[in-house]
């Protein structure tokens, strides 16, 4: 099987991850419960063809199709293949995700108008929740919590199956790869890995990348803890973002996919520290021609 394929980590009896490599721009994770009777997806995909190969995967199991979807956030490439699940399925999401995936529409089309999505119907959660929300896939308990306040996104939730001893982080988590703030919160994405390590899961499904442990928080909190004391020098000094960022040693984290997100994750440490409310919107024509920048002038490109 090509490095590139999607695959599938059985990580109890009844929970499935589902990973695409290698976790860049628009590879995310999916996963399911299912006890054979009754089925929970978390999360969908970019494009048409990658959301039915998920569906032809979890059935492979011989799980039937989801009754119920959750969505960790609104970006398309966790979303995008909500309308193959639906209307079978009913979407769920944190009420801020709703309102999201309606006003994003087709954002990756925009970001990236050579790629083949296929035929994508924007379908939001049906069903909204504002804090703590409590699902149940044949015998297994689900729990959805939002992280409180503005982390990755507004409307992250996070997907916790107690008795499993698994979460789905959705995107505060990047396993190997850059984490990713420049639409969210710096200071929330660090609050929310409290909330993460307080659930006590040991297994641990990211928004991208390899399926992991408790270990990613750590070093998530490296990287966001790195991003903050760099832009506070840079800020301080009167330096751009893309200046700041063009200068830094990424040290230890110079191996993470997607580097050229450090000067998008700076952009958003620069709002915080002019005092601008979190998940204030950032000027996003100059956030991706800074990241091109990074990118050594070429563009970043959904792997899709």
């Amino acid at each position: 099987m090509p490095a590139t394929d999607p695959y599938l980590v059985r990580l109890t009896p009844n929970v499935h991850a589902y990973v695409q490599p290698d976790g860049g721009w628009c590879l995310n994770n999916a996963g399911f419960v299912s006890d054979g009777e009754s089925t929970l997806l978390v999360d969908t995909a970019a494009t048409e063809h990658r959301a039915r190969a998920l569906l032809a995967a979890l059935t492979g199991t011989g799980a039937p199709p989801p009754r119920t979807v959750v969505n960790t956030h609104h970006h398309g490439d966790h979303t995008y293949g909500n309308g193959v699940f639906a209307p079978e399925a009913v979407i769920v999401g944190h009420d801020a995700c709703r309102e999201q995936v309606l006003s994003a529409g087709r954002q990756l089309h925009l970001l990236w108008p050579g790629t083949d999505f296929g035929d994508v119907r924007i379908t939001p959660p049906d069903m909204t929740y504002n804090d703590r929300m409590t699902l149940h896939a044949g015998g297994t308990e689900v729990r959805l919590l939002h992280p409180g306040g503005v982390a990755h996104t507004l409307g992250d939730t996070v997907v916790h199956l107690p008795a499993e001893g698994v979460v789905f982080t959705g995107d505060l988590v990047f396993a190997g790869g850059t984490p990713f703030v420049a639409v969210g919160s710096l200071s929330g994405s660090l609050r929310a890995l409290g909330v993460l390590r307080s659930l006590g899961a040991e297994i641990v499904v990211p928004g991208h990348g390899p399926v992991t442990d408790p270990s990613a928080y750590d070093a998530t909190e490296r990287y966001l803890l790195f991003v903050a004391s760099l832009a506070e020098k840079g800020y301080a000094a009167g330096r751009t973002p893309l200046e700041t960022a063009m200068a830094a040693d990424l040290g230890e984290f110079a191996g993470l996919r997607e580097s050229e997100r450090l000067v998008a994750n700076v952009h958003r440490a620069y709002a915080e520290l002019a005092g601008l409310p979190e998940g204030s919107p950032l000027d996003e024509a100059a956030v991706m021609g800074d990241m091109t920048t990074m990118n050594g002038g070429t563009p970043v490109a959904c792997h899709a």
